[in-house]
């Protein structure tokens, strides 16, 4: 699988985990020169406080578009630490 987004493969991995319908990449599959730290945080009932990541590519900023989970709850353990998108990223295979 890769997300791309402006003409930049994001990430890319042959292990992603679907949850959600969403691909959620190992951390160690992105391209972390695009990820830039965001101070936004959503709560999820089951998964637990998710983070964010805004993406800059080619000068162009998308804001919170990538998010994760540092400390899952027990039933998300899965996808603790990887990254998932959205806001126009493509995920294709």
């Amino acid at each position: 699988m890769k997300a791309i987004w402006n003409g930049q493969v994001l990430a890319e991995s042959n292990d992603t985990v679907v949850v959600e319908n969403n691909h959620y990449f190992p951390a160690n599959s992105i391209n972390k020169e695009y990820f830039k730290n965001s101070d936004t945080h959503t709560v999820c009932p089951w998964k637990g406080q998710a983070s964010y990541y805004s993406l800059e590519v080619e000068g162009q900023t998308n804001a919170d578009a990538a998010w994760y989970y540092p400390e899952t709850s027990h039933a998300a353990k899965p996808i603790e630490g990887y990254v998932a998108f959205w806001r126009g990223v493509e995920v294709v295979e």
